[in-house]
């Protein structure tokens, strides 16, 4: 396995409250290092040091590791104009999921730093996203909307959002129509794993980064409009450098992350950015909560409950209580607000269901490494002309969560240590099966935890399961239908199983949750997690909703060249 840290620390240091400072010092910057891959598994992106010349790096201690970050507020923007340099247009390529919010972003982050940079938005002249990015003040007639090839060809930094499934199909294109001596930027290392499973690499005079927000598009821009008054919040993200042609991508990057709005930046990969984030979103993000809530309803209901409460018990549970508490004091906050007999309830749901969560996050994470589950991502949305994706809340169960979310009582929305113990268990499988895997643990704690809290369970609390789901992009809404079935069986045929025949709790089981270095980790991010709460509108409530923002009609299709 790679090292996961530069140096070795006591095992034994006791958590700290979340909240503590855990930052160590800031640190000069040096020359780029990376560990190599063995088999499986990521090099741990603290081998990674990026040269910036004009940001300050922190390294802060995750648990028992060191890791560098970079923090963001708008207290940096005086920063962006030499991160910036010699970029006077960016291509910001798409309309999905990211690029209203970061397009958006970016054009607000760059005229308060006092820039003339362009932000212009590339789409195909028939697109019905035109419209959309029309709303939001992006127009033909200043030059900020475009068609595609033609806004990549006079950009400075090339930030390509289009589909996944888009990009496996059309970047031989965009890499050829690409001034020499810009900049790529992607949010994803999707492409990157499409280019291996190609044999193909990069143009050796662009430079290529990554700036991957860990969260969806709409919950990146809501918490930076909410943040303008404090300095700043908004959604984490990590940052690589694949490529430096001009010995400027490091600065680029980092400006990118800030300019978006990002409380903190941490290192990764493409390779370990692709890998952690379509393995998570399959698993406690997206893919695996759906499946928790379903087979929970169904046995609350099965128990005698009524649907308005099984409801309350499952999903208000989780996307409430549960995930505020988490928020503030990681997943060890919620075991311990339990009675004995809570705690008894949260213990036997919990070790019963971790084992078969790990055997289905296993499997998830290994076909994303061997490349499987991009190539299914590519294939089905060739099919979309002919099987575009349904809709996944029109069942009885969502159709009870309106009822229930129009008579919500905030504060009367139960704590069910049963389903706390399920929803942790498969978050614990999540992050166990990366740590297995050699990633780091900022990624761990922002594409396992913090992701899930605090920018996709809040949508789903907002107004249901589609609405979370089909907000994100093809990639991630495709894995979540893959897999939500998958999580539902295990724990219906497995887990709830063992529950029911009285099977023994595990005592390891429960004392290595108790004692996993994630929890302290956890605390290490929560004390640079911004003080602003995400604020959406539910179903009544137009907040954070329309042109630029969530959407609440959702297409699928094809991607054309």
């Amino acid at each position: 396995m790679a090292s996961m840290s530069t140096a070795s620390l006591s095992a034994a240091i006791q958590a700290p409250r979340l909240g503590s400072a855990n930052v160590v010092r800031a640190v000069p910057a040096r020359g780029f290092r990376a560990g190599r891959n063995l088999g499986m598994q990521v090099a741990a992106a603290v081998q990674f040091d990026y040269d910036t010349k004009v940001f300050k790096k922190e390294l802060v201690k995750f648990a028992d590791t060191e890791e560098y970050i970079y923090r963001g507020g708008r207290d940096k923007y005086n920063l962006l104009p030499e991160a910036f340099k010699g970029i006077k247009q960016i291509g910001v390529i798409g309309w999905g999921s990211q690029a209203p919010a970061q397009a958006q972003n970016l054009r607000d982050s760059l005229a308060e730093a006092g820039m003339d940079t362009k932000v212009v938005i590339g789409l195909r002249p028939d697109s019905p996203s035109c419209e959309e990015a029309r709303a939001v003040n992006f127009n033909e007639k200043d030059g900020t909307l475009g068609e595609v090839f033609d806004v990549i060809s006079k950009s400075d930094m090339v930030v390509c959002l289009i589909s996944d499934a888009a990009q496996a199909k059309l970047y031989p294109r965009i890499l050829a129509a690409m001034k020499p001596g810009a900049t790529l930027g992607l949010s994803h290392g999707f492409l990157l794993g499409v280019m291996q499973n190609d044999n193909v690499d990069f143009r050796k005079d662009i430079n290529v980064v990554l700036v991957a927000p860990k969260g969806m598009g709409p919950s990146v821009r809501r918490l930076y409009e909410q943040g303008k008054s404090v300095n700043g919040a908004g959604i984490n993200a990590s940052f690589a450098v694949h490529q430096d042609a001009t010995g400027t991508a490091s600065d680029i990057a980092v400006g990118w992350a800030i300019a978006v709005g990002a409380p903190f930046a941490f290192c990764t990969t493409l390779e370990s950015e692709y890998k952690s984030d379509i393995y998570g979103e399959r698993a406690v993000l997206l893919g695996a909560v759906h499946g928790i809530v379903e087979s929970l309803f169904r046995r609350y209901a099965q128990q005698g409950m009524s649907d308005e409460d099984a409801f309350r018990e499952s999903v208000e549970s989780i996307t409430g209580p549960i995930t505020r508490i988490i928020s503030r004091d990681g997943m060890l906050g919620v075991y311990e607000q339990f009675d004995a007999a809570g705690k008894k309830i949260f213990e036997q749901a919990y070790s019963a269901a971790v084992g078969p969560a790990m055997d289905i996050c296993y499997e998830i994470y290994e076909d994303v490494a061997c490349g499987n589950e991009i190539k299914s991502v590519v294939n089905a949305v060739e099919r979309f002309d002919r099987w575009p994706m349904g809709i996944i809340d029109q069942t009885h169960m969502w159709q009870v969560g309106k009822k229930v979310r129009a008579e919500r009582v905030e504060e009367k929305i139960p704590i069910n240590p049963f389903t706390a113990g399920i929803y942790i268990a498969v978050m614990m499988a999540t992050v166990k099966t990366l740590t297995e895997k050699g990633h780091p643990f900022s990624e761990i704690c922002n594409e396992s935890i913090i992701e899930a809290v605090d920018s996709l369970n809040p949508y789903m609390h907002a107004r249901g399961v589609a609405f979370m789901v089909d907000n994100c992009s093809y990639t991630a809404r495709l894995g979540s239908r893959k897999w939500a079935p998958r999580f539902d069986y295990i724990l219906d045929q497995q887990a709830y199983v063992a529950v029911d025949n009285g099977t023994a709790v595990d005592p390891e089981t429960i004392s290595d949750f108790k004692n996993h270095p994630v929890h302290r980790a956890l605390a290490a991010c929560a004390a640079m997690r911004p003080s602003v709460d995400i604020a959406v509108g539910g179903d009544n409530d137009a907040t954070g909703v329309g042109a630029g923002a969530a959407r609440t009609e959702f297409r699928s299709t094809t991607s054309k060249a």
